[in-house]
């Protein structure tokens, strides 16, 4: 899956609830705290964290490409 950024990041829960991978921004968060998600190969425990063109995100068998 690829994602396009539009501005020069996005904050990782929102790109989670973008893409309609979560139901919600709670739902989200609750699966970055609990280490559900991968940022470049290494747990992302930040639900903030600033996701930057490059980087690939990975959530159970869902990989995204962000560009």
């Amino acid at each position: 899956m690829k994602f396009e950024l539009e501005d020069n990041h996005i904050e990782l829960f929102k790109l989670l609830k973008v893409l309609d991978l979560v139901d919600s921004g709670a739902h989200a968060k609750m699966l970055i705290a609990d280490g559900y998600v991968k940022r470049n190969g290494e747990v992302e425990l930040r639900k903030r964290a600033k996701i930057v063109s490059g980087d690939i995100i990975e959530i159970a068998e869902v990989v995204i490409e962000v560009s």
